[in-house]
This record gives C-alpha cells, sequence and structure tokens, in this order.
C-alpha cells in the first residue's frame, strides 16, 4: 500500500489521523485522546515488562509490576524540527507515587532510538520545578544518562 500524503487536503489528512488513533485504541495500544507518543511508550513498556497499567486518571505513576515496584513512563518523539529531550510533566514528585522513570524515546518514525531506566532519586536531583505547569520537568541530558544507577534498556526494546 503506498500513502501519498502529499495528494490530500489538510482536512482529508487530519481525517486520516482520527481513524488512525481510532484503530490504535481499538488495538488497545493508545487509552487517550491526545498524541500517541505518550500512551504508545506506556503500552510498549507494560508489555516488555508485564506491568499493570493503571487508570489514565491516576496520578503519580502510570504502571506497577507483579512486586509492586511502581513505574511513571515517558514517552518523547525526537524530530528534524524539535531535537529537545524534555520529557513531558512530572506532577507531585514530592509524593514519591513512583520507584523509576522510564523513558522512551523514539525517532520521526516512532522507531526507539533509546530507552532508559531511572530511580526516582536522580528525578529529585535534576528535574526542575515549574511554576507556570505547577510540576517538575526533567531534560534527558548526558548529566542524567551519566549516573551510575541509571540503566539503558534499549537492547531489551530492539529485540
Amino acid at each position: 500500500m503506498i500513502f501519498e500524503p502529499e495528494s490530500l487536503t489538510t482536512p482529508q489528512l487530519l481525517q486520516y489521523y482520527v481513524q488512525i488513533l481510532d484503530a490504535l485504541r481499538e488495538r488497545g495500544i493508545i487509552r487517550t485522546s491526545n498524541g500517541p507518543v505518550g500512551d504508545y511508550a506506556e503500552w510498549l513498556v507494560a508489555e516488555k515488562f508485564k506491568l499493570t497499567l493503571e487508570n489514565n486518571s491516576k496520578a503519580g505513576y502510570d504502571g506497577v509490576d507483579k512486586a509492586g515496584v511502581k513505574y511513571q513512563i515517558k514517552g518523547r518523539r525526537i524530530t528534524k524540527h524539535n531535537l529537545s529531550k524534555q520529557l513531558s510533566a512530572i506532577r507531585n514528585l514530592q509524593n514519591h507515587d513512583f520507584d523509576f522513570l522510564i523513558a522512551v524515546l523514539f525517532n520521526e518514525q516512532f522507531e526507539i532510538l533509546q530507552v532508559v531506566k531511572i530511580p526516582h532519586e536522580i528525578i529529585d536531583k535534576y528535574a526542575r520545578y515549574r511554576e507556570h505547569v505547577h510540576a517538575h520537568i526533567l531534560v534527558l541530558g548526558a548529566n542524567i544518562l551519566s549516573e551510575p544507577t541509571v540503566e539503558d534498556l534499549t537492547a531489551q526494546f530492539r529485540d
């Protein structure tokens, strides 16, 4: 099947986008009406590590494993228009609702660039509170990736 988006009008492209999101929701890959990056990251991590995903309204963490370890999962799509590795807002960080944050970085085609598992104490150390979003913001930089307790899981997701 050849998809030629340049031959479609803007409304047609948006209609295809809606149909694609609906199909992904029916397959259980996405769970919200937001952009699919975060939901896709949650689904991938939950599938790989057999996590039970919490309801979307659950604050503080996204999934839990059989041992009761709680995970916050963040996805970020890196594009030629936006190379930032800033993860989405981390709310109520001080409550220590999760044990680990797993960050999934995708390229423009939703291929996995990197997956890392970060202990909560590293998030505490590097995340910065931003009043305008009432949350902590974390940029996945070399300072975090060089921490000895941060685990690179990328190879496990490329199998």
